[in-house]
């Protein structure tokens, strides 16, 4: 089938944007198409209620530490507040709101009952020991309690943390407000987790791909993809991609990377991953930068890693044909812009890596039934929504010939507004 055509303006000036200007801007290409009121930009944007809170412990030192957390709801028009909790240095407000708007879009655009939401602790986990991090999480829910809840604001893991975390957020929630394993998603398996969370953000990244390839007339068997990130959704996403029949032919992480024209031994390459011993020094491959990886001579690129990576001093390098954000925010609008001119495909966010919060939706679903899943139904479940709501994104860009990710914000920015209005204020 034909790639959506997009109607071709005149090159714009971009300035520099933070995050809080970058997610505006792209809600205001999506505003302008469904021709908003400014009074109604405003009440979108415009978040439910923004916490900040101190979070003081006891170190192992004997020292206290002070750290500050923050947890922005965002829209509840659609459903409760729902949203990561992420553990890291670089955590502050101005990010917690735009990934909270994000998450809103994201819900509606995949069409499950929840709003947005996003919160962090400006923190390094890695440099904590086992009990600073337990005591960290159980500050936090100290303070924001009375705030969350399975009706009200569901956290999940984001980065920095994962279903341990939970499993101590859960844990301290409870002892407030008694058993309610819907508090949190993400959740071990023993503690009322889903079948298939850990995997579902990189697997939904897959059943984007190959819907993204079937539109396009070509196999995504045989293609080269390139992976930024070896996390969680990097590691799952590699996976898939090769059990789908795709050469994954370059991985990096934080420390670097490895490629191979041929193809990675990806089972090799996670297991390597595992043993936390640095990419760039896998045998079965040649070591390989990031910013390398990102100019890769690739069929698709999957940016898994920090937001950001993509900017209008790099995106002129990109080789790739399309690119599938895994990770939040990865592409700067400076470099959107840039790929929408030099026709290379997108896929943004909001749609690409909606597996995650899709799976957390059937977790809390089934915490909330008493009622547990097998992998198979998580599985086949997850694949109906994205290939739904991927089509649904698909057909809109055909038609109004606008990129992917303003046919998908169109698509969540409206679902949000008319529930917004048929509500009331």
């Amino acid at each position: 089938m034909a790639v959506p055509s997009v109607a071709r303006l005149p090159p714009r000036e971009i300035p520099g944007m933070n995050p809080v200007e970058a997610a505006r801007w792209y809600f205001d290409q999506a505003a302008a198409r469904l021709d908003l009121s400014q009074n109604m930009r405003k009440l979108l944007l415009t978040p439910k209620r923004e916490i900040k809170v101190q979070i003081a412990l006891e170190m192992d030192n004997g020292e206290i530490g002070t750290f500050l957390g923050y947890r922005v709801q965002h829209d509840s028009a659609r459903g409760p507040f729902k949203g990561g909790l992420r553990y890291h240095p670089e955590v502050d407000g101005d990010e917690v709101v735009t990934l909270a708007q994000l998450m809103t879009w994201k819900t509606a655009v995949v069409n499950i009952p929840y709003g947005g939401a996003k919160g962090g602790i400006a923190v390094d986990g890695s440099l904590l020991s086992r009990r600073e991090l337990e005591s960290i999480t159980r500050v936090f829910v100290d303070e924001i309690h009375d705030s969350i809840g399975p009706n009200k604001d569901i956290p999940a893991p984001d980065m920095g943390t994962n279903a341990q975390v939970m499993a101590w957020f859960a844990n301290q929630y409870e002892k407030y407000h008694g058993f309610n394993p819907g508090c949190v998603t993400g959740k071990p398996l023993e503690l009322h987790g889903s079948e298939g969370r850990e995997e579902a953000t990189g697997r939904g990244v897959v059943t984007i791909a190959q819907q993204l390839y079937k539109r396009r007339g070509k196999p995504l068997a045989g293609s080269t993809v390139a992976i930024q990130g070896f996390g969680n959704v990097g590691t799952y996403a590699a996976r898939f991609f090769h059990e789908a029949g795709a050469k994954v032919v370059a991985v990096t992480d934080v420390t670097g990377g490895t490629k191979n024209a041929g193809g990675l031994d990806v089972w090799a390459l996670i297991d390597w991953g595992a043993a936390k011993t640095p990419l760039a020094q896998f045998p079965g491959g040649e070591p390989i930068t990031n910013e390398e990886l990102l100019s890769a001579e690739v069929d698709l690129l999957v940016p898994a890693a920090l937001g950001g990576v993509l900017t209008a001093n790099n995106a002129e390098h990109v080789r790739a044909g399309m690119i599938l954000e895994a990770a939040n925010h990865p592409i700067h609008p400076e470099a959107d812009e840039i790929f929408n001119r030099r026709e290379i495909l997108v896929v943004p966010d909001i749609l690409a890596n909606a597996g995650g919060v899709t799976v957390s939706y059937f977790e809390w679903v089934q915490n909330q039934q008493h009622f547990k899943w097998e992998l198979s139904r998580v599985r086949q479940e997850l694949d109906r929504i994205l290939i739904d709501s991927f089509d649904k994104v698909w057909t809109l860009a055909t038609e109004k010939k606008v990129p992917l990710r303003t046919a998908a914000y169109i698509i969540g920015i409206g679902r949000v507004g008319r529930a917004t209005v048929l509500g009331g204020i």
